[in-house]
């Protein structure tokens, strides 16, 4: 697990299972908390195109050296959909690219990334249960 619990309530959490969680920043200090200190290399990034929204992070198992299911990208993209402006339309592009792909100008106000070699998904937000 990462360094304290208290840090966790800056999110929302979705187990999805097989070890793979979709992780939701609640606020833009929690976006930046969650895309750089906790997202791993691997892990997937996830947010809407042109309009605001939650950093979205597909948590991947420890030692996960496999191929993401692809409906597993769908949800975390759908999950990412409805935490943001766009909760209410009927089909949402969502980008999404690895960790190490997201990275931040100097002085950027929380929030604020630069993603590069993202794909782009279109989806209806949703939410698991």
């Amino acid at each position: 697990m990462m360094d304290t619990d208290i840090n966790l309530k800056h999110f929302r959490i979705f187990p999805l299972g097989e070890g793979f969680e979709v992780w939701v920043g609640k606020h833009s200090e929690a976006n930046d908390l969650l895309s750089f200190k906790y997202t791993r290399q691997n892990d997937l990034w996830f947010h809407v195109r042109g309009t605001s929204g939650s950093h979205t992070i597909l948590k991947l198992p420890e030692e996960f050296d496999g191929v993401i299911p692809k409906d597993y990208i769908k949800t975390a993209a759908e999950i990412c959909a409805f935490y943001s402006k766009a909760k209410n339309a009927k089909s949402v592009p969502v980008a999404y690219t690895e960790g190490k792909n997201v990275s931040k100008y100097k002085g950027a106000k929380s929030g604020s990334v630069v993603i590069k070699g993202e794909k782009v998904v279109k989806v209806q937000p949703s939410i698991p249960g």
